[in-house]
C-alpha cells in the first residue's frame, strides 16, 4: 500500500497545529511527504528506514538526531495499515515533551489514512461500475466483441450471464445525485444488482430479474418523488441483450414521454406497438395516417375519436371495458362509435380494418408531439 502525499501533507499540517509540535509523515522509504514545516517535504528522513523495519517506536535525543541525515529531536513511530507498515509518523521536539502525544498521534493518523483509503477505494469501484455501464448503454455490437465487458464485471463480482434486466430512471434536475443512489441502492438490493450514472440526471440498474421488479420500480418512483420516471427493457443473459434492454428502457421512457403518458413507470412491452410505428420514420407514418384517417381527423373533436379507437383496440372490442378505460358512460361510447363509423363507412367491429385504424392513430398521436417533447 502506497500512502498518498496530498492526504498525508493534510494530516500532517492540521494536526501540526493542533498539538503544537511539528508533525511529520514519511513513505516506507523514509522520504518526507507531509509535514507542518513544508521545508521538509520531499526531504530523507533517515531513521523511518529503521523504524518502519523494525515496526518499533524510536526517540532522539539532539546528539543521537545530528548522527542521522534529515532527523531533528524527536520521537518516530510506525504506521501500520493492514499489517503492513506503510511509513512513519514522527513529532520534532523533547522527546520528553512529545512523548505522551506519540500513540495517540500515530493512531489518529492511521486511521485518517485508512479512512482516505477506504474511500478513495470505494470512490474507485463507483467509477468502475459507472464506466461499465456506459460501456453496455453504448455497446455496439459490429464492431465491438462482448468479452470485455463479461471480465471486467467479473472483476468487480458481477455475472453478466445472469439472467437481467435494464431499469433506466431518469430524474429531472436532480439537486443531490447521492440521494438518488441511495435510494436505488434501498430497492434494489441484490449484490448482484449493479447501479450507477451514466450522466447527469440518468441513472441505470441492471436487475438481477425477480418477480417483483415492478413493484420496487414504483415504490423507487415514490422514494426520489415526482420528477422520476422509470423505463423498464426486456431481458438478458449477455452483453449485446443488455444493451437492447437499456435500449429498450430507454425507448420506453421516450415514447411515453412523446404520447404524453404521466405514469411513473413503463415497461417497453407495453409499448412495442409504438416502438414499431415509431422506427418507420415520420414520411412513411404521416402518408399511412393520412391514407387510412381521412375525415376523422378534420374533426374538431379528433384527440377524443383517437383516443376512442385507441381504447377500443386495446379493449379487445368490449364495450364495458373500453368504457371504464375512458371513464365514460357505455351509451357515450356507443354514440362516438357510430360516428368512427359515419366518417369512415366501415364497421367499429371489422377487426381488421381497426387494427389498421388504430396503428393511423398511434402514428398521429407520435407525430403530434413530436414538435413538443425534445428527442
Amino acid at each position: 500500500m502506497v500512502l498518498a502525499s496530498s492526504i498525508a501533507n493534510e494530516i500532517a499540517v492540521d494536526t501540526s497545529a493542533i498539538i503544537g509540535f511539528n508533525v511529520l509523515i514519511t513513505d516506507r522509504d523514509g522520504i518526507v511527504i507531509g509535514s507542518g514545516d513544508p521545508e521538509r517535504v520531499g526531504s530523507f528522513h533517515e531513521a523511518s528506514v529503521e523504524v518502519v523495519r523494525r515496526r518499533r517506536a524510536m526517540s532522539h535525543d539532539p546528539e543521537a538526531a545530528r548522527r542521522l541525515s534529515g532527523v531533528e529531536p524527536g520521537i518516530t513511530l510506525p504506521l501500520v495499515l493492514n499489517g503492513e507498515a506503510v511509513g512513519t509518523v514522527g513529532i520534532t521536539g523533547s522527546p520528553g515533551q512529545v512523548e505522551r502525544f506519540g500513540r495517540l498521534v500515530r493512531n489518529q493518523t492511521e486511521l485518517l489514512l485508512r479512512e482516505s483509503v477506504l474511500l478513495s477505494s470505494r470512490l474507485f469501484r463507483e467509477k468502475a461500475v459507472e464506466d461499465l455501464l456506459r460501456d453496455v448503454a453504448h455497446y455496439d455490437r459490429q464492431t465491438a466483441e462482448p468479452e470485455p465487458l463479461t471480465l471486467r464485471a467479473h472483476e468487480l463480482g458481477y455475472d453478466l450471464r445472469q439472467r437481467r434486466v435494464a431499469v433506466v430512471v431518469d430524474v429531472e434536475a436532480p439537486a443531490e445525485p447521492t440521494k438518488v443512489n441511495r435510494a436505488l441502492r434501498r430497492v434494489f438490493d441484490d449484490p448482484q444488482d449493479i447501479v450507477g450514472s451514466t450522466s447527469s440526471g440518468r441513472f441505470v440498474v441492471l436487475h438481477l430479474e425477480k418477480t417483483s421488479l415492478p413493484d420496487r420500480c414504483l415504490r423507487l418512483s415514490g422514494e426520489i418523488g415526482t420528477d422520476c420516471t422509470v423505463g423498464i427493457g426486456g431481458r438478458a443473459t449477455s452483453v449485446p441483450e443488455l444493451h437492447d434492454s437499456y435500449q429498450d428502457a430507454s425507448t420506453a421512457l421516450y415514447l411515453a414521454a412523446r404520447l404524453g403518458r404521466s405514469a411513473g413507470v413503463v415497461h417497453i412491452d407495453d409499448l412495442r406497438v409504438q416502438e414499431l410505428v415509431a422506427s418507420s420514420g415520420r414520411h412513411l407514418r404521416t402518408r399511412f395516417a393520412r391514407a387510412l384517417l381521412g375525415e376523422l381527423r378534420g374533426q374538431t373533436d379528433w384527440p377524443i375519436l383517437r383516443q376512442t379507437i385507441t381504447a377500443w383496440c386495446e379493449c379487445g372490442f368490449n364495450l364495458v371495458r373500453a368504457a371504464a378505460e375512458l371513464r365514460i358512460h357505455r351509451n357515450t361510447l356507443v354514440y362516438r362509435l357510430n360516428k368512427i363509423e359515419e366518417l369512415t363507412g366501415r364497421s367499429t367491429r371489422d377487426a381488421r380494418f381497426v387494427l389498421k385504424l388504430y396503428l393511423a392513430c398511434v402514428a398521429d398521436h407520435l407525430d403530434s408531439r413530436e414538435r413538443t417533447v425534445p428527442r
